[in-house]
């Protein structure tokens, strides 16, 4: 899951505008010329960008015959953009699509199933859940690029200070931890997010989710649910714990506190590896402290799955699907991955691109250790849109503004809108 792309929607807008897609430029359907296939990558185009700009020329020069299109779109704009523009076939031959949009562009037909194609043939590298989770209605419709998930990011030095040996292992012992680091070093111990998908280790925490897709029933309003919000709340108020930022720059503040021991820990997930190093605290590496998130009363740790996938767009004739599937296998490579990890420290989806290389970056070594508490989502088309009515409702609650149980129930009413087949 990416957030705060630097780019600016007119910037957007021109450059999309610029682009021929889904095999319709000029120069690409002539016998004697180049195919020219159109990428929409939806990294971060400051931070990230750079390196898939490169590699995509990488691409160009092994293949020759082959043009890449490099687009990048804003991530927060780049869902309704695929959308529109797949609707009207104009879309890019290739996507790098959120593993949360995999399943729902594969239900409106606008993804190519993968399965036995150049660009799954080393299928048998990727983490397991990692396909599972690019498939819908047992067929693949993505190659996972990057992967990640959130764990519980800490200043080890704030930490020692304080007289704590590592991080804790369950949310009451992080409540009583942060007030600890408080009254040894006067820093606020934690500070958490009000946005839906920080709080998704909560439900997990109890075993539960905000829906159970094979039971198609809504449950973001359950007695287990409730439990685990409640614990999410009490975690704004107290010694140590940071009061609910529920301002449009949330996000930002949490982040510049941390990074500048302004706070000793907070949820995360490793797309912020990179600013992480670029914050006074952690100037040396070795201070950033990376455990899977605290678990809840059901004794085990969970987080989300986020990450995405190299997807190819089902319109685009047979000679740009056949060059996208090229593309997208030489994207997903061990090697390829390798690059995007040692130069992005995200986190490779592939076990043999995980090098001794890649391993030193601690940040990366850190994340790798607590996958194995990543729960991957439901092959719901819908299922990344009900966080929309958390969001709308999460900061109300935490900032007081409103009762646990009427915007639980607020959220429930919303919910069922979106999957309108499902019983409360």
């Amino acid at each position: 899951m990416r957030r705060g792309i630097a780019a600016t929607a007119l910037v957007a807008s021109l450059a999309l505008a610029a682009t021929a897609c889904g095999g319709d430029s000029d120069d690409s359907g002539k016998a004697d010329g180049p195919v020219t296939i159109t990428w929409w990558d939806t990294s971060n185009a400051t931070n990230e960008a750079p390196v898939y700009k490169a590699l995509a020329k990488e691409f160009e020069k092994a293949n020759p015959g082959i043009k890449v299109k490099y687009v990048n779109v804003p991530f927060d704009q780049a869902q309704n953009k695929f959308d529109t523009a797949a609707g009207s076939k104009g879309a890019p031959d290739i996507l790098r699509s959120e593993v949360g949009w995999t399943p729902a562009f594969a239900k409106k037909g606008f993804f190519l199933p993968l399965d036995g194609t150049e660009a799954l043939a080393d299928q048998g590298k990727f983490q397991p859940s990692l396909i599972e989770q690019a498939k819908y209605d047992g067929k693949t419709y993505g190659v996972p690029l990057v992967t990640d998930t959130l764990a519980l990011v800490y200043n080890k030095a704030l930490f020692e200070k304080a007289g704590l040996d590592g991080a804790p292992t369950t949310w009451a012992d992080l409540k009583t931890d942060a007030g600890t680091i408080k009254k040894k070093t006067g820093v606020d111990g934690y500070w958490g997010s009000t946005q839906a998908y920080y709080a998704q280790s909560f439900l997990y925490g109890e075993g539960t989710d905000t829906v159970d897709a094979d039971a198609k029933k809504i449950t973001v309003a359950s007695p287990e649910a409730k439990k685990a919000y409640k614990t999410w709340q009490g975690l704004f108020s107290g010694s140590g714990l940071h009061k609910a930022d529920t301002t449009a720059d949330a996000y930002a503040h949490i982040q510049d506190a941390f990074v500048n021991g302004k706070v000793a820990a907070i949820v995360q997930g490793p797309w912020e590896i990179t600013n992480f190093y670029k914050g006074s605290a952690f100037k040396d590496k070795e201070n950033l402290g990376i455990a899977k998130v605290p678990a809840g009363s059901s004794g085990e740790a969970g987080a989300p799955t986020g990450g995405h996938n190299l997807s190819v767009y089902a319109g685009s004739d047979k000679a740009h699907q056949e060059a996208s599937l090229k593309f997208v296998k030489f994207m997903t490579s061990a090697k390829s991955q390798e690059t995007i990890a040692l130069k992005n420290s995200t986190l490779p989806t592939r076990d043999d691109a995980y090098t001794t290389e890649v391993k030193a970056d601690p940040g990366i070594a850190g994340y790798q250790g607590v996958l194995s508490a990543a729960q991957p989502r439901p092959a719901l088309p819908e299922y990344s849109s009900l966080w929309g009515p958390l969001d709308t409702e999460l900061p109300k609650i935490a900032g007081g503004k409103e009762s646990l149980d009427k915007g639980l129930g607020n959220a429930e009413t919303a919910i069922a809108k979106l999957v309108p087949d499902f019983s409360k």
